[in-house]
């Protein structure tokens, strides 16, 4: 048996070497994910959809064995994140909290810098918060009939707070009205916050207000409510019927959030951060605080997800149509 000479081990030890390596690394660089992966809001810290994101991170990164950032970008009505995210490599690193007026925006803006069916790809619809329509207490009505009845009584009399023009306590108000076939007086502000306090004060009579923030000033007399935005009543307020039992039937009205990633991401990841993000949704602390806000868990498939996105984007294009709503 022939032995080879130094140089020629040498190379031939090197060429085993790197081939092994290289067999040990392959598998490495197609395994998702192999760095932090960031959640992109795009709205301000503290926020219903901020704070969802913030809730699911540190299970999402336990489950993906990666760091999960959540970052904000705010501006312009959530466009300026959720453009950052179209346009970012569809490769399941970097992910969008979506909020419902990503469904609404279509019909407010002729020209958009994306769009919001073809340039995304759902993940899951993370959770549904129901509102509750509401009034001050000198409103004479103390049922939804009742406020149907005044608002016909008085036509273009009656004025509704909202967060603002397009928003969903706008469009939300906007749909009753409509259903309801009454004309209400439309009264923007610059956020939630000061359309609630004019709404306190007496200020403005009606508003629909998320449950989390409405209920304590319902339960410590300072509104009243008329009912849920939602197609079911809420265990934290049983004795609030829903908008469609209460005098509209087939009413349903509801801000959400949900999980984007650019479109062209490949199904197997997608299928992965479905699965770890329905996970993280669903585990025993985060739906303990989903639950103590009335918040409820969805944790759809993505093409349940779609559906509803595209249902959600025809529904309020008709509401912003009929009432002839233009942006600010």
């Amino acid at each position: 048996m022939k032995t080879c000479s130094p140089t020629f081990c040498k190379q031939l030890i090197s060429v085993l070497l790197f081939t092994a390596a290289a067999s040990q690394e392959a598998p490495a660089q197609g395994t998702f994910p192999s760095r932090a992966l960031h959640i992109v809001v795009p709205g301000p810290a503290g926020t219903g959809f901020d704070t969802t994101a913030r809730l699911m991170a540190p299970g999402l990164s336990d489950r993906l064995g990666r760091q999960v950032v959540v970052e904000n970008r705010a501006g312009a009505g959530t466009m300026i994140g959720n453009d950052f995210v179209a346009k970012s490599p569809p490769d399941g690193y970097t992910l969008l909290m979506a909020a419902s007026a990503i469904a609404i925006q279509p019909a407010l803006y002729k020209k958009m810098p994306y769009h919001a069916m073809r340039d995304f790809a759902p993940i899951t619809q993370a959770v549904s918060v129901p509102n509750v329509i509401a009034v001050h207490p000198s409103v004479p009505a103390k049922s939804v009939k009742e406020m149907i009845a005044l608002a016909r009584a008085r036509p273009g009399e009656l004025m509704y707070s909202s967060a603002g023009t397009g928003a969903n306590s706008h469009l939300t108000l906007e749909l009753f009205a409509s259903m309801a076939k009454i004309r209400l007086v439309h009264v923007p502000y610059k956020g939630a916050t000061p359309a609630m306090i004019d709404l306190i004060g007496g200020h403005v009579a009606i508003m629909s207000i998320p449950v989390s923030d409405a209920l304590p000033q319902v339960r410590s007399g300072k509104l009243r409510a008329l009912g849920m935005t939602s197609p079911k009543r809420i265990s934290a307020a049983p004795e609030i019927p829903t908008i469609a039992e209460a005098g509209l039937p087939g009413y349903e009205s509801v801000n959400w959030f949900g999980l984007l990633v650019p479109a062209g991401t490949a199904q197997e990841i997608i299928a992965r951060l479905h699965k770890e993000s329905v996970a993280a949704l669903r585990s025993p602390s985060v739906k303990e605080r989903m639950d103590a806000d009335s918040i409820e868990v969805v944790g759809n498939m993505p093409d349940e997800f779609a559906a509803f996105i595209k249902s959600e984007t025809v529904k309020w294009a008709a509401v912003v149509k009929n009432a002839g709503i233009k942006p600010e």
